[in-house]
């Protein structure tokens, strides 16, 4: 790998052949990992809102920041507080979170599977125990983030320099001819999320260990206008919007221990927000 120059950014973030980072919790290890190549490395910090004002989240907002404040719904402070451990909640920001790379340990190993352009799903015929139950006949990795389940069932929008959008339209399955699992495009930065206040929320989370581990399954649920909204991590390629319950899995041989889990969170975030 060549060598890496880091400079401040000032007036604008859209640099040719560079890399916007923030906290760096997700681009220095990708970086020492070999799986990011970059000549430049552009610090945003100074040009991506950091704040909280209402249902208005700035996407620099730290997770630290975001689990302490009244004014965040509860299923987004839960999900934020059981992300990591606190030394990288307090370098991490929520708009970093939301674009973190899968734990797939082929892709992380850099074998030539799919998300890396190849033909092949490793995990699927190997080790896949942490893997996808649900939409993962092209690429079995499942969706690291606690905080984009959260926002997801919290119906939330994205503000970038080019657009706002749902954030439900932040990700897209990985095809044949887009390997992709997010809809940004080169140069698109979030800058700002919008997050309705709900009736009520609740985020729950099975992990490996107690504290600071992956979600083997998170489950998001938030009631507005008496709906509720249920979003799952940890479960499928991209955070998981529950619609029709969750006859849709298919798991594979060694994680359908995954689809027990899914049941009895939703089950219990459901209940809970029916005040059980």
């Amino acid at each position: 790998m060549r060598d890496i120059e880091l400079r401040q950014a000032s007036s604008t973030t859209d640099v040719d052949g560079a890399t916007p980072i923030h906290g760096g919790t997700e681009v220095v290890p990708l970086i020492r990992a070999g799986l990011l190549k970059a000549d430049t490395l552009v610090d945003i910090r100074g040009v991506i809102p950091r704040g909280i004002d209402g249902a208005r989240i700035g996407a620099g907002a730290t997770l630290a920041e975001l689990e302490c404040d009244p004014q965040v719904p509860a299923a987004l402070r839960e999900a934020c507080k059981l992300a990591a451990s606190p030394q990288l909640r307090n370098m991490g920001s929520v708009g970093g979170n939301l674009l973190q790379a899968t734990r797939c340990w082929y892709w992380r190993l850099d074998w030539p599977c799919r998300l890396h352009g190849g033909d092949e799903c490793f995990a699927r015929d190997g080790e896949h125990r942490e893997h996808a139950i649900i939409a993962n006949d092209f690429c079995a990795s499942a969706h690291p983030s606690d905080v984009a389940a959260a926002l997801l069932a919290l119906d939330a929008t994205l503000r970038t320099n080019r657009r706002e959008l749902p954030i439900a339209d932040l990700y897209r399955l990985p095809t044949e001819d887009d390997r992709r699992t997010t809809t940004l495009e080169s140069g698109e930065l979030i800058l700002e999320l919008n997050v309705p206040e709900p009736e009520g929320s609740v985020y729950l989370k099975a992990m490996e260990r107690k504290r600071w581990a992956f979600p083997m399954v998170g489950v998001a649920a938030a009631r507005s206008s008496g709906v509720t909204r249920v979003a799952l991590a940890g479960v499928a390629p991209i955070p998981w919007l529950l619609q029709g319950g969750l006859d849709q899995a298919t798991p594979l041989p060694r994680n359908a221990y995954k689809l027990d889990v899914a049941k009895t969170l939703v089950q219990r975030a459901e209940t809970a927000l029916n005040g059980g």
